[in-house]
């Protein structure tokens, strides 16, 4: 039998550690609060990158980091049911805009307004 090869093997059968990553924090109330982000089927991931210099590619020089090892990563995650960890992601998407323009208030058949249909459907879309 021939022995594999696994270097071109996008998603290797065995996890091997991936030593101390940079993992991306944002600033709470008790300290650093480790961030989550979804993958683009929406399932939500832990991100550590290999160097500081790839989290900054990815996240932007402002972006606040810990170190930490990829088990540590997997057991601060775990408790909120985040069992994915995604090292040196390639892409990250902009954050939404927080500012949407208000629409103008509707009266309706009884006098009531539909500003409040408006903002459940903008909370639900975007």
């Amino acid at each position: 039998m021939s022995p594999v090869d696994r270097s071109e093997d996008p998603e290797p059968s065995e996890r091997t550690p991936a030593g101390l990553l940079f993992v991306p924090v944002r600033s709470g109330p008790a300290g650093c609060t480790a961030r989550f982000f979804r993958t683009p089927p929406g399932g939500r991931t832990a991100v550590g990158f290999t160097s500081a210099a790839r989290l900054a590619a990815t996240l932007g020089t402002e972006q606040a980091c810990v170190r930490l090892s990829e088990r540590a990563l997997r057991s601060l995650a775990a408790p909120l049911g985040v069992t994915v960890v995604t090292v040196d992601p390639q892409f990250s998407a902009p954050a939404p805009s927080v500012s949407t323009p208000a629409a103008p208030a509707r009266s309706g058949p009884s006098g009531t307004t539909d500003t409040a249909a408006v903002a459940y459907l903008n909370l639900l879309i975007g």
